[in-house]
C-alpha cells in the first residue's frame, strides 16, 4: 500500500506534465541553415535591451533563436539572459506575429529583466515583421 506523500513532497506527486511551462522543440530555431536564413534576410529592429532579426517560415507559428555571445558576460549572465528571452517569448504568443522565425540577442551593457524584456521583444517582433513582409524571401 502507498501512503499519500505529505510536505514538501507532496508538489512530485501532483506534477502533470502536460501543464508544464516548457519551450517546445517546435517553437525553437535550431538548425545552422535556419540561424542562416534569419541572417541573410536584412530584416531587423532593435531598442535598448534587444536585437531582433526576423523572416517568414512558412509555418502557422513562430519560432525563436537566441544568440548570446560572451560579450555580454559569463556563462551564469548568459543563460539567465537565455531563460529571460525564451519565457517573455513563450508568455506572449498573442502579441508575437505568427509564420516567422525571430532571432534574438540581447545588447551589450543591458541588463536583463523579464518585465524590460516582455515589454521590448513583441514590439521588436512586430516592427521586424512589418520589415519581412515588405521584403521578397
Amino acid at each position: 500500500m502507498t501512503e499519500p506523500i505529505e510536505g514538501d513532497n507532496a508538489l512530485a506527486t501532483t506534477h502533470d506534465p502536460s501543464n508544464s511551462h516548457v519551450f517546445p522543440k517546435r517553437s525553437r530555431v535550431r538548425k545552422q541553415a535556419e540561424f542562416d536564413r534569419v541572417y541573410q534576410q536584412q530584416a531587423y529592429a532593435a531598442d535598448g535591451m534587444l536585437v531582433v532579426r526576423g523572416c517568414q517560415n512558412g509555418l502557422s507559428h513562430a519560432r525563436l533563436g537566441l544568440s548570446v555571445s560572451r560579450k555580454v558576460g559569463n556563462a551564469v549572465v548568459r543563460n539567465r539572459w537565455k531563460r529571460l528571452i525564451r519565457e517573455a517569448f513563450r508568455t506572449s504568443p498573442t502579441k508575437i506575429p505568427v509564420g516567422l522565425d525571430f532571432v534574438a540577442r540581447p545588447r551589450k551593457g543591458a541588463v536583463p529583466s523579464l518585465a524590460a524584456i516582455q515589454k521590448s521583444l513583441p514590439q521588436l517582433c512586430r516592427r521586424v515583421a512589418r520589415k519581412a513582409k515588405r521584403e521578397p524571401s
